[in-house]
């Protein structure tokens, strides 16, 4: 027996949810769970965090942030070191994931619905603030092959946050069987009662629950399933006792580490745990590729992102550096670490080539990353990436600016610098030596600044990249 959630029905009533989750349980075929047979289509998982940084995980060097079963994930599978999301803020890399398309390309920059800032230098371009239903989805993609696809949690491509403005942007109508769309902790948002009691703010529980019943259910066939977490985005909430556990820890006094945050991420950690285990019941491990992943890189005024500069908001690595975890028992080698440079575009692409499906010949920016996963090949052919914000950011104080990685050198663009002509509107870093991004190379290595400017500049009009500017008197 199958359900169709949707955000505006479960949002009306928790009780409702309560009730429904578990008769779908109840009324669920009693076939032996030991009995499922392996399909040729593969399954996939997609698990997305918010706001976690690179370094925020045990694989990627924390001891203090306690993370076993996405470290389990990593020994599984492939770990990625240079992954990147498309932009250091949600919106811009969620559309990205979904299309394969760079943000840019799009003219969706910001965060939905941005901020203004009339008081600043540069005025922000008119940017599209919503995805357009033409854009075809890796929703619609899995779909077009007959999956069964859910999205629970965060989505952050609509027109407006919260029903009913959101509903005709919302994920069932690009491609999604089923949706379920939260909201980081606000009275203001019409949230669940589980929400407001505190005992799960972020929802952790509740998609996890959604997502486990959802695996269950088909079983059978074949599926598809993004579960979008709130966590650890602020407000920073979390179980009371939990948060009291880390605050003991001596290591909570470094920079780098939070309790509250701690905390959450071992709440989003056990969520990985349960779908993992979901999985391993039902013998589907082996068919299914599974996916971790972060939106952007963490908040710095929470946490440093230690060993990279600043965080959320800026061009900077530790706003766009994000970790990447994927599993394919038999299809990635198992413990694999991978230095190449990846981004969100790519995963559009790469379930094309893992649906046996043509990539696009419509614009795409990303590339397939199945060679890598498989070890066809060690490296991919593509060296460069590119980034452009043409905003300013309240909360972290980003400035408009756009930023070039080719190979080691990272080149950053100030957009106010370059138009106002007030002073070298360019930092380079080598950083392979460098990763905090502490040197600025550009006044020694001028061949190497115009080199990467003019790659950046083309790329733009390639794109047709929207541009700031200067705001008239």
């Amino acid at each position: 027996m199958k359900f169709k959630f949707s955000s505006s029905t479960l949002l009306k009533d928790s009780s409702l949810f309560i009730s429904i989750l578990a008769l779908s349980v109840s009324c669920q075929d009693k076939k032996d769970q030991e009995s499922t047979a392996e399909k040729e289509n593969p399954n996939v998982v997609f698990i997305l965090a918010d706001d976690l940084g690179w370094s925020q995980i045990g694989c990627y060097g924390s001891d203090y942030y306690q993370t076993p079963n996405i470290d389990r994930l990593a020994e599984d599978g492939m770990r990625f070191t240079n992954a990147y999301s498309a932009a250091a803020v949600c919106s811009p890399t969620r559309s990205s994931l979904m299309t394969g398309k760079h943000p840019a390309r799009l003219n969706l920059t910001d965060f939905i619905a941005g901020g203004n800032f009339p008081e600043k230098p540069l005025q922000q371009p008119e940017w599209r603030k919503y995805l357009p239903l033409e854009e075809k989805t890796i929703g619609e993609l899995f779909k077009s092959r007959d999956y069964a696809t859910a999205c629970y949690g965060k989505w952050h491509l609509s027109k407006s946050k919260t029903p009913p403005e959101s509903r005709s942007h919302n994920p069932t109508k690009q491609g999604f069987d089923e949706e379920f769309v939260t909201y980081k902790p606000a009275s203001s948002y019409p949230l669940g009662e589980w929400q407001k009691s505190g005992k799960d703010p972020h929802s952790v529980d509740t998609l996890t629950d959604l997502t486990t019943n959802f695996i269950r259910q088909h079983r059978d066939s074949s599926f598809f399933v993004m579960i979008s977490h709130n966590t650890i985005h602020d407000p920073l909430k979390e179980d009371e006792e939990r948060i009291e556990y880390y605050k003991n820890q001596p290591a909570s006094k470094k920079p780098q580490n939070h309790p509250v945050i701690a905390a959450m991420i071992e709440t989003l950690d056990k969520s990985v745990g349960s779908i993992l285990k979901t999985l391993e019941e039902y013998n589907l491990e082996k068919n299914t590729l599974v996916i971790f992943y972060s939106d952007n890189g963490g908040k710095a005024a929470y946490a440093s992102q230690k060993p990279f500069r600043k965080g959320k908001g800026w061009l900077y690595e530790g706003g766009i550096r994000v970790p990447l975890i994927a599993r394919y028992p038999g299809i990635i080698p198992e413990n694999k670490t991978n230095e190449e440079m990846v981004t969100s575009n790519d995963f559009y692409p790469t379930f094309c080539s893992l649906l046996d499906e043509p990539i696009p010949k419509r614009p795409m920016d990303g590339v397939n990353i199945m060679p890598l996963f498989s070890g066809e090949k060690d490296t991919l052919d593509r060296n460069t990436l590119y980034w452009h914000y043409p905003h300013y950011h309240g909360g972290s104080g980003m400035k408009p600016a756009g930023a070039i990685r080719k190979g080691k050198y990272k080149l950053i663009v100030w957009y106010e610098e370059l138009l106002m002509d007030t002073s070298n509107p360019y930092e380079l870093y080598n950083l392979n030596k460098d990763p905090g991004e502490t040197s600025n190379l550009a006044d020694e290595m001028p061949e190497k600044v115009e080199e990467l400017k003019t790659a950046f500049n083309n790329w733009q009009k390639e794109v047709n990249a929207q541009m700031p500017e200067l705001r008239k008197n």
